[in-house]
């Protein structure tokens, strides 16, 4: 099994809570579906292949399969945005990513 723990992007930690049935996550297209498929079901010898084409993915798809807290880990990285003066996770943001604020937010910070 490939050894390295690449950064798994929201998008793929999206894309794999979808797969796997988990809340948070959104459907990915065909091809990405269908290699998800894949990995799910690749032996060790062909998990190292797809690693190297796809380490995000491989790390993904192992965290929700052989870590128990694999599902929160990725619901975490999906909603890793959030505004900072009411904590809302719905985009679009204003300063993101260092210093976010939801448009309300916003809007009411310029109206004063």
């Amino acid at each position: 099994m490939h050894t390295s723990s690449p950064t798994i992007p929201a998008d793929v930690a999206a894309h794999v809570l979808w797969h796997y049935g988990h809340e948070g996550g959104y459907q990915p297209g065909g091809f990405t579906e269908q290699l998800l498929t894949t990995i799910g079901m690749a032996d060790p010898a062909n998990l190292d292949r797809l690693a190297a084409g796809f380490p995000d993915y491989v790390a993904a798809v192992a965290a929700i399969q052989y870590d128990p807290n694999g599902v929160e880990h990725l619901q975490r990285l999906v909603v890793a945005i959030r505004c900072i003066r009411c904590g809302d996770t719905d985009g679009p943001f204003v300063g993101a990513p260092k210093q976010p604020l939801c448009e309300p937010c916003y809007e009411k910070g310029t109206q004063q």
